[in-house]
């Protein structure tokens, strides 16, 4: 036999066979999907939010900026419901600034208790209703600086009367935003200061007075604090994403060891 024919004929049957080869073998282990970036998930959770809560109410009821404005106050370290069943007999008495000094911090206290921390929103009602009437001509003013300048008045307080009652472009964080910001990998969760600014960098200024209301909702409804699922958490699973700290851990005890199951010491309370 030829020894140049024999030489071609053999390399050209193991080039030929190669890529045969290569198309039968399979990867060893299965590829995984590509992880949402933070944009992604921001932009799938803003998109799933809007169809669950198409409509967003305000939880508190009021009639205008200053009963919304008490309203808030007493929220704090309360649930919406109990301000609600409390709020109708205060603002039946004292439906603006001016009533609300005649009534008096006592009478104040008095009625608002059920809410708790009742000597200190007492007093907070009635000095920033007393601020209303002295330096606004009796209308709650319209600015942050003006807003956070009145007793018992926060950041939050603040942002929440400048988004619902004025329609500034505002985004209130609460607990709850705090706490689905961190477990959707969008914040680092370290402060509440550094939540809201990371959410006013991930969605545009004309969705954040409809978009926090609706992150509270979500977190009431399918992502509390104790006893959350992230098996099922619909948003939750649409994004593919647990933060560490969240994940379960055992102790020696065989106890499971979640964030909110850790005892921590009383901190004294901050306007909100």
């Amino acid at each position: 036999m030829n020894e140049e024919f024999f030489s071609v004929n053999f390399h050209q049957r193991k080039a030929s066979e190669a890529p045969k080869f290569a198309r039968r073998r399979k990867p060893l282990y299965p590829q995984k999907a590509t992880p949402l970036t933070r944009k992604q998930r921001a932009e799938r959770i803003a998109a799933m939010l809007e169809e669950l809560y198409p409509e967003t109410p305000i939880p508190l009821d009021h009639s205008d900026a200053f009963t919304l404005l008490c309203a808030v106050v007493l929220s704090a370290q309360c649930t919406d419901a109990r301000v609600n069943t409390v709020t109708p007999e205060l603002f039946r008495l004292a439906p603006g600034p001016r009533q609300m000094v005649e009534l008096g911090q006592e009478q104040i206290a008095e009625i608002i208790r059920p809410c708790g921390l009742s000597p200190m929103k007492s007093k907070g009602l009635y000095g920033l209703s007393k601020m209303i009437v002295e330096k606004h001509a009796g209308q709650v003013p319209e600015t942050f600086q003006e807003l956070e300048a009145m007793p018992g008045v926060g950041h939050k307080t603040a942002s929440v009367v400048m988004s619902q009652a004025f329609g500034h472009p505002a985004f209130p964080v609460d607990t709850h935003i705090h706490r689905l910001m961190h477990r959707w990998g969008l914040s680092s969760g370290k402060s509440v200061e550094q939540t809201e600014r990371d959410a006013k960098k991930l969605w545009p200024a004309s969705m954040w007075n409809s978009l926090h209301l609706r992150i509270i909702f979500y977190g009431r409804s399918h992502s509390p604090a104790r006893g959350w699922k992230p098996e099922e958490d619909p948003i939750q699973q649409a994004i593919g994403y647990l933060p560490k700290a969240e994940k379960v851990k055992k102790s020696s005890h065989g106890l499971e060891r979640r964030p909110e199951n850790l005892k921590k010491s009383p901190a004294a309370p901050k306007p909100a």
